[in-house]
């Protein structure tokens, strides 16, 4: 079942059977994940155990040490039900790297500078090679936002986009004022909603604030706007939306 790496920076290849063909031809996204487990070892283990029915293409250690699962023309398992920009099978057309760390269940603590230097190598590695755009390397928390909270709010989204590696503008300040939240509707929440839904998240257009908006609020928080993580759409977060939207490549 091995197989030769498809990027340099693999220092070693632990197949997964988790795996299939994709669907499609086109490979244009990149998610980056955390594992959520107390031990990078354990991790491995079950993103190589049939039973779990989990997987990804590449795994980086807490030392910054690559290695590769699947072989990127194959389908890994990562993603899940998820969704952006319309396409639902993520899987079939995107790279996912899992990032050993212990996750919000383990107090969310930093990732090793080490780490995310050979995340950044890693990715910028991919983008390069499968001209992925910007904007569609992602967390899994914005593909899935109702499910996931991954990579977290302490990844280093900037650092990233510094090296080439995805889509971020400055965040807008957090400032106290005006505000959609959980209960509300009308016009205010449907420009919001259709904001989402055109930067790409799976928002439906609906006039009404309800658990599954809050949830891609608190998604797109997460990812673009760190400083406050709490699924209410402040005037930072409002602003900091519409400038992504703006910044989008041509």
């Amino acid at each position: 079942m091995s197989f030769s790496p498809d990027s340099s920076l693999v220092r070693d290849v632990v197949a997964s059977p988790n795996r299939g063909a994709r669907v499609g031809d086109s490979l244009d996204m990149l998610i980056l994940h955390y594992t959520g487990m107390p031990t990078a070892q354990g991790a491995l283990e079950r993103l190589c155990d049939p039973s779990a029915e989990v997987s990804a293409h590449y795994f980086v250690f807490e030392d910054g040490r690559v290695v590769q699962m699947v072989p990127e023309a194959d389908r890994a398992w990562h993603a899940g039900a998820a969704a952006w920009a319309g396409t639902r099978d993520i899987n079939s057309r995107s790279i996912g790297i899992e990032i050993a760390h212990p996750g919000h269940a383990g107090g969310l603590p930093p990732y090793p500078e080490v780490q995310i230097a050979a995340v950044t190598r890693l990715a910028r590695d991919i983008v390069v090679r499968r001209a992925i755009p910007a904007p569609r390397v992602l967390a899994h928390s914005d593909v899935a936002p109702a499910r996931k909270e991954d990579p977290g709010e302490n990844f280093p989204w900037e650092r990233l986009a510094q090296e080439g590696v995805g889509h971020w503008v400055p965040p807008a300040p957090v400032r106290d004022g005006r505000f959609l939240a959980m209960g509300e509707t009308g016009q205010p929440v449907e420009a919001l909603q259709a904001m989402l839904a055109l930067y790409g998240y799976a928002q439906p257009v609906t006039g009404q604030f309800d658990a599954a908006t809050g949830a891609v609020v608190t998604a797109f928080q997460r990812h673009f706007r760190p400083a406050r993580i709490d699924g209410v759409a402040d005037s930072s977060t409002i602003t900091t939306l519409r400038d992504l939207i703006a910044a989008q490549p041509v």
